[in-house]
């Protein structure tokens, strides 16, 4: 159960890291190409950690 719940903080906070990286890039004007990295880069994250939390609800629920 804790390693279900480190794994679910850890996949919020690297989509939070990358958002972050993108704004700044893009709030200093930096290269287009980098921003559209890192949009990329936070939709594979988003996905990966809805999938993360779906299944760690999911063996939650069965266990209890």
């Amino acid at each position: 159960m804790i390693l279900a719940n480190a794994l679910s903080y850890l996949a919020v906070a690297a989509v939070a890291v990358v958002l972050v990286l993108g704004l700044v890039n893009m709030m200093r004007g930096g290269s287009p190409n980098r921003s559209q990295t890192f949009m990329r880069w936070r939709v594979i994250l988003q996905f990966a950690a809805i999938i993360i939390l779906m299944a760690v609800l999911w063996f939650t629920q069965r266990g209890a």
